[in-house]
């Protein structure tokens, strides 16, 4: 009889280079910006057309769609051109990741080792959010550049003003000033674990359908993983470009 055993939380190595440990979902990772570099490839080497057609078309109705939606958020077309290039970064890499994790082999096919006495699949390729390490990178990069354009457009007292106030003038600004810098770190913490908790369950949601029921009954599951996938990486890049406009507005 067959025995189900669940994805761990953690990633497995799946070879090390050195002593670096190269684990699953790093491939996938590698995998995901081979497709977005590729495809910027093809659109680089395609011939630019006035009159877009086929796969041009397509590609300038997405960007610009998404961009007029951003400036819609920020409220400032300036603003919105130098956060557009990250936050879209950040918006295809967590679609792609997400859809590549439902492909068939992912978190299913593997290699069958000894661990602690039991006989467990150690898969070759899992969703890249699917590890808490790969999310908290993605969440601490973008509270980095939340950081990085708040100094950068506001300069170092009008940024910092919004955190270090001097409490014998102003006692309670500079508690608020205090809850403003814990949020930095909370949003890092919402982000890493919204991501990871969404992907990791569908990746188990997902392997215990099919291993009760194979074929026909996970169908409708991954037609919802497919639109959970795109929700969240419209989210994480939603919340990444409104913490951005926040981070870049003077303080009053």
């Amino acid at each position: 009889m067959a025995t189900f055993i669940p994805p761990t939380l953690a990633s497995e190595t799946i070879f090390h280079l050195g002593s670096f440990e190269v684990r699953n979902t790093i491939i996938t990772a590698l995998m995901t910006m081979a497709v977005l570099t590729i495809v910027g490839l093809v659109l680089k080497r395609k011939k630019y057309a006035l009159v877009p057609g086929g796969f041009q078309n397509l590609v300038e109705a997405t960007i610009g769609g998404m961009f007029d939606f951003f400036v819609q958020v920020v409220g400032d077309e300036k603003k919105t051109r130098r956060f557009f290039p990250l936050v879209t970064t950040i918006f295809f890499f967590v679609l792609i990741s997400n859809w590549m994790g439902l492909l068939p082999g992912f978190a299913s096919i593997g290699i069958w080792e000894v661990h602690h006495g039991h006989e467990v699949l150690v898969p070759i390729l899992r969703s890249t959010f699917a590890d808490v390490n790969m999310t908290l990178a993605l969440a601490a990069i973008s509270v980095v550049a939340c950081q990085f354009f708040g100094f950068a457009m506001l300069g170092m007292k009008g940024y910092g003003g919004k955190f270090f106030i001097n409490p014998f003038k102003d006692p309670i600004g500079s508690f608020v000033g205090i809850l403003e810098l814990m949020s930095e770190v909370s949003k890092m913490i919402s982000f890493t674990f919204r991501l990871f908790g969404n992907v990791f369950a569908g990746e188990v949601l997902l392997l215990v359908i099919t291993f009760l029921v194979p074929y026909i009954a996970p169908m409708p599951f991954y037609g919802l993983e497919i639109f959970v996938g795109f929700i969240q990486a419209l989210v994480f890049a939603f919340l990444t470009l409104v913490f951005l406009k926040i981070a870049t507005t003077e303080h009053h």
